[in-house]
């Protein structure tokens, strides 16, 4: 079937590594780690003490005192975000514009925990109150997940689809997957897309800890998060954002957009196996990858680059390099794989939205981000499976291959390629 193509025409990043696309990128190809004890609350009590937090942002920045206090940081994050990639892609939506029609653009935004701290923050003053319920007026929308949609919509005065998605740690790319769909029918002619999480919390690290999922080891933060290794013990939790602008291909001609890459496909499965635990021979995740190249019109060996979900938890790793195994047969050893989160932490509903961007990035760039502290590949890896330790590796990027997998057996897979007019 011939697709209405979609292009890329805008990014937007916060994350540990940097508050913007340009210094991501710049310290995601350089191996730096975004790790560091945790200072959003006193975790000296805790299993796993780390996080890849964010560094000097000031949310003031973006939005005014009072229009703070209304809405949790996970909507503040995704303010961030979505203004840059807005601004990337050269858009107008100031009021008097009318250079868009804006029932003919929409937001799609994804979150995994929403408002956790704002709902951490209001249960806790209840339990430790007189028993009266003193609630914030805000409690309610500030918790919601689909309040970031809604907010950026308002935001930018946008008319069209309007929604958040929700699939744990796969919600992102869901989202881009969704947009893509819905212009592809004709339903939208621009999406901003992307995700956003605020969830380095008591209570999240303190739920992720007692699933034994995160990483314990608290007195080397920066080496702690390490895809693929043989000493790997579980994830270093993260926060922040990504955003892209997506258009159809006729649209982002017409209006003399910049055009960075184009979406070619993307696929989603469910692995319909565990609460939390990947198929052990991943098989779901083999099913979405399967899924996307179909849906790009392209076979496994025109693949380039995979930035692989790769938390470092014991078993989700492997399970992914043995359907990318499967996928790829003798194909495999001649593509780069890297997990990013080896730098950036695991951000949960947001990670493939900062993933995205690192793949626009790396097919327009023509380089790959190195998997960092990958001391001694995991024995149980397929046989030459190249997973670019330590170093970048620049070589043709032609297509790029993102996966997000998340808890309740949800997988997703976006395919970018090199936008070739």
């Amino acid at each position: 079937m011939a697709h209405t193509r979609i292009v890329v025409t805008g990014l937007g990043a916060l994350t540990p590594l940097g508050n913007d696309v340009a210094t991501f990128w710049t310290n995601l190809l350089a191996g730096k780690s975004g790790a560091g004890l945790i200072t959003a609350f006193d975790a000296s009590q805790f299993k796993s003490r780390i996080a890849c937090e964010l560094k000097e942002f000031d949310p003031g920045d973006y939005l005014p005192r009072r229009e703070l206090r209304r809405i949790d940081p996970f909507c503040h994050y995704a303010v961030a975000a979505a203004d840059e990639a807005v601004a990337h892609a050269k858009l107008d939506f100031s009021p008097e514009s009318d250079e868009i029609d804006r029932e003919r653009v929409g937001v799609i935004w994804a979150t995994g925990l929403a408002g956790l701290q704002t709902m951490e923050e209001q249960v806790t003053k209840f339990v430790e109150g007189d028993g009266t319920p003193r609630f914030s007026p805000f409690y309610i929308p500030r918790i919601l997940p689909d309040t970031s949609a809604g907010l950026l919509a308002m935001r930018y005065n946008l008319y069209g689809i309007n929604f958040n998605t929700t699939s744990a740690c796969a919600s992102a790319n869901s989202a881009i997957i969704c947009a893509l769909d819905a212009m592809r029918l004709g339903k939208a002619d621009m999406m901003i897309v992307g995700g956003s999480e605020a969830a380095v919390t008591p209570s999240s690290v303190g739920g992720f800890g007692a699933l034994t999922a995160l990483s314990t080891r608290n007195e080397e933060p920066t080496r702690a998060s390490r895809p693929f290794d043989a000493n790997r013990d579980g994830f270093v939790i993260g926060e922040g954002a990504g955003a892209l602008v997506l258009e159809t291909y006729e649209h982002a001609q017409k209006r003399g957009a910049p055009i960075y890459a184009e979406v070619l496909g993307g696929g989603m499965s469910a692995d319909a196996y565990h609460a939390t635990s990947s198929h052990p021979e991943g098989a779901g995740a083999y099913r979405s990858m399967g899924a996307a190249l179909r849906d790009a019109g392209l076979e496994a060996d025109a693949i380039d680059y995979v930035n692989a979900h790769a938390t470092s938890t014991p078993a989700g790793d492997m399970s992914e390099l043995l359907a990318l195994a499967r996928l790829l047969g003798d194909k495999l050893p001649g593509i780069n794989i890297s997990g990013t989160k080896s730098m950036t932490g695991h951000l949960l509903g947001a990670a493939g939205a900062i993933e995205s961007v690192a793949c626009v990035k790396a097919v327009t760039d023509d380089v790959v981000p190195p998997t960092i502290n990958l001391e001694t590949v995991d024995p149980a890896a397929p046989a030459g499976v190249n997973l670019t330790p330590h170093e970048k590796v620049e070589r043709p990027v032609r297509v790029a291959v993102n996966n997000s997998f998340g808890f309740g057996g949800h997988n997703a897979t976006v395919i970018f390629g090199k936008f070739v007019p």
